[in-house]
């Protein structure tokens, strides 16, 4: 029974669902406005594993995760770029399906996007003003935050402990907020800018508005599970949870946010602060198994640093971990189900707040008493663990290489691309890498030289 740490209650608790052997998780998904940076693949990757681990375990999971479409941040790039909005958002969001199925992240169950609710968020806001917990200003509605007995459960902090913080940045009319961290659920256009219709005027929603609507719509009122990174903890969760209080409804039972990706100085990695490691191209350089199996080595709630070091690390692990899968598709092994104490060792683990680094260290180990059982001669005991470490890769989304032959072209041409970045000509580098990655090859650059292998 898997328990999970709870953002609410700050502690590891079961994860109880609402119909037994059905899991409900709603995810908050991008805004597409640019290209994913390695934060956002950390959410999609932490969420993935475990929604991989919990259908390996026979319970079927509905993941929502929607797709924000209409922003300030769309809008300011549309405005710089004189693009048309839904060009810009229709292209990233087709570069974060491209660099997720990269990753091997199954995708969601549904992909809701939030201007295909914007007449739900528009009943959901006029339910808010007819009970007094939202109002108009000449900008335009705020939820009332003082409506919301508990406003700060996710931040752990009172209503007085937040006079300065929560609401949106200073805009036209946020002086005429009832309180300062009173949140905008619409906000009234500009002319030029995309909106819809509603009672109060012209505009678009307000981005903590969408989820708490599509998430009850899709997933009903106390659905299972909600995610995010810990930078969504607040003010973006908590707003979404005042909302439903206010309207009387339940919300999610239970919280799960994920660690930071920080960078070498220990900063987290996000747009504004300018440190940003963009995702495709992380994956463009590396094997894309890489980044999992950092992550899959580093606590899901911990801060993770991405470098040239640990990338290395991955890299080498995973063909320690494909070389073993080819040693055992050439040995000729008997079929055996896999051993049974490893897998319960391997759930008792993960289901202790899907303690993924001590399941990597299980299955090294599991690989390592393979070696020693095929060396010994004892060929039904290493079927055994070899079953084993494919099904606890295969719970993890780990897909394991067996057979890479490459030809020696191919291996001369990695050679040549070594050369050229040894004498900085990156644009010669660069050229052989596109040409191999057409050719149907992974291409990893490590300390150690350029590793290729089939895709």
């Amino acid at each position: 029974m898997l328990h999970l740490y709870d953002t609410v209650t700050r502690d590891v608790r079961e994860l109880k669902m609402r119909e037994p052997g059905k899991l409900g998780i709603y995810l908050c998904g991008p805004t597409v406005y640019g290209p994913p940076h390695l934060g956002h693949g950390r959410a999609t990757l932490v969420y993935d594993i475990l929604r991989r681990y919990m259908e390996w375990c026979g319970v079927r999971v509905r993941l929502v995760s929607n797709i924000t479409d209409i922003d300030d941040k769309i809008i300011d790039r549309a405005n710089r770029e004189n693009r048309p909005w839904t060009e810009i958002t229709h292209k990233c969001e087709t570069v974060w399906f491209e660099a997720m199925n990269a990753l091997g992240v199954l995708r969601p169950t549904d992909v809701p996007h939030a201007t295909e609710y914007v007449e739900q968020m528009v009943q959901m806001i006029g339910e808010l003003m007819a009970g007094d917990s939202a109002y108009a200003t000449d900008d335009g509605v705020y939820l009332d935050i003082s409506s919301v007995p508990d406003y700060g459960l996710l931040a752990h902090q009172n209503l007085d402990d937040m006079l300065s913080g929560g609401g949106d940045r200073e805009v036209l009319g946020a002086a005429q907020k009832r309180h300062p961290a009173d949140f905008a659920l619409w906000k009234f256009s500009k002319p030029g800018e995309p909106s819809w219709p509603s009672p109060w005027g012209e505009g678009r929603p307000g981005w903590h508005s969408e989820c708490v609507v599509m998430s009850l719509q899709l997933l009903g009122e106390g659905f299972d599970l909600h995610c995010g990174g810990a930078d969504l903890r607040f003010p973006h969760h908590e707003n979404e949870r005042a909302q439903a209080v206010a309207l009387g409804k339940t919300f999610a039972q239970h919280w799960m946010h994920n660690g930071f990706v920080v960078d070498i100085e220990g900063e987290k990695m996000s747009k504004s602060l300018g440190n940003v490691t963009n995702l495709v191209d992380l994956v463009q350089h590396y094997d894309p198994r890489a980044y999992r199996m950092l992550l899959l080595q580093t606590h899901y709630r911990s801060p993770v640093k991405v470098g040239q070091d640990n990338i290395d690390s991955s890299v080498k692990s995973l063909a320690n971990l494909d070389g073993f899968a080819d040693r055992m598709a050439k040995a000729a092994l008997p079929t055996k189900s896999a051993d049974t104490e490893v897998l319960a060792k391997f759930r008792e683990v993960m289901d202790n707040d899907i303690d993924t680094p001590n399941a990597m260290a299980i299955i090294f180990d599991t690989v390592r008493r393979a070696n020693i059982a095929i060396e010994s001669g004892d060929t039904e005991v290493c079927a055994e663990l070899a079953t084993a470490v494919h099904e606890m890769c295969n719970a993890l989304g780990l897909v394991l290489r067996s057979g890479d032959d490459v030809d020696s072209a191919i291996v001369e041409r990695a050679q040549q691309l070594d050369a050229a970045r040894v004498a900085k000509d990156f644009a010669t580098a660069d050229a052989i890498r596109i040409e191999l990655q057409a050719a149907g090859y992974v291409v990893e650059t490590t300390k150690a030289g350029t590793r290729v292998r089939r895709a």
